[in-house]
């Protein structure tokens, strides 16, 4: 379970106050996969580095109920000096995983090949975002953020993360942040609609896209 109480995120920028969340009340239930929509600029990947902990609100609480990863698809957190490998085992000392089973998923599920023992900063995005994937499905959390993980690597790969996601999901949850509503329609049951600071909830996934597309036909 994830619950936010009267969370709220302000930025500045050159004397100009953004607003990307305005006091949102709302509980993402457990064992649930739902889907944030809205405008680009709208504030879906801020409020996923939110819950994840990365980013903190400027008021009110973010309660969090079993393991969260960290926003998966973002690439930020890597040290450019080490390889792979060492990213990868030091990841798995930060969350009390067995190191050596997770760097063998990772080497394996990633396809980097010899690029996984060469430094984290020699690696192009797509290298980096299949890194980062690879670690998120290799050690089991209560609930996955996911931030367009259908942008990581070519259609093979894509597919191939897609289906692990999903065994990954069964009887977890998640929030989930994509373009694609295909992918959102195939692992989320319920959506959030994310407008100039407010936010709106959906019990059915499909009436959560439907508000989605007439408020970008608007």
């Amino acid at each position: 379970m994830i619950r936010l109480i009267n969370v709220t995120k302000r930025f500045h920028e050159n004397g100009v106050e953004t607003v990307v969340a305005d006091g949102l009340n709302m509980t993402f239930p457990t064992g649930a996969s739902v889907a944030l929509l809205g405008r680009n600029g709208a504030g879906k990947s801020t409020l996923l580095k939110m819950i994840a902990g990365t980013l903190r609100p400027s008021r009110g609480q973010i309660l969090l109920d079993g393991s969260v990863s960290w926003p998966i698809g973002f690439v930020g957190s890597f040290h450019g000096e080490l390889t792979g490998l060492q990213n990868s085992r030091f990841v798995a000392r930060i969350y009390g995983v067995e190191s050596d089973a997770l760097v063998a998923f990772v080497e394996r599920f990633s396809g980097l090949g010899e690029h996984f023992r060469l430094p984290f900063r020699t690696y192009s995005q797509g290298m980096r975002a299949r890194l980062a994937f690879s670690l998120s499905m290799g050690i089991a959390f209560d609930t996955y953020l996911i931030d367009e993980i259908t942008a990581v690597g070519d259609a093979a790969f894509r597919e191939k993360c897609e289906a692990v996601l999903t065994e990954r999901l069964a009887g977890r949850s998640a929030v989930v942040v994509s373009h694609s509503l295909g992918f959102l329609r195939r692992v989320c049951q319920m959506g959030v609609v994310l407008d100039q600071g407010r936010a709106a909830w959906f019990d059915d996934i499909e009436d959560a896209i439907a508000a989605h597309q007439r408020l970008m036909a608007a």
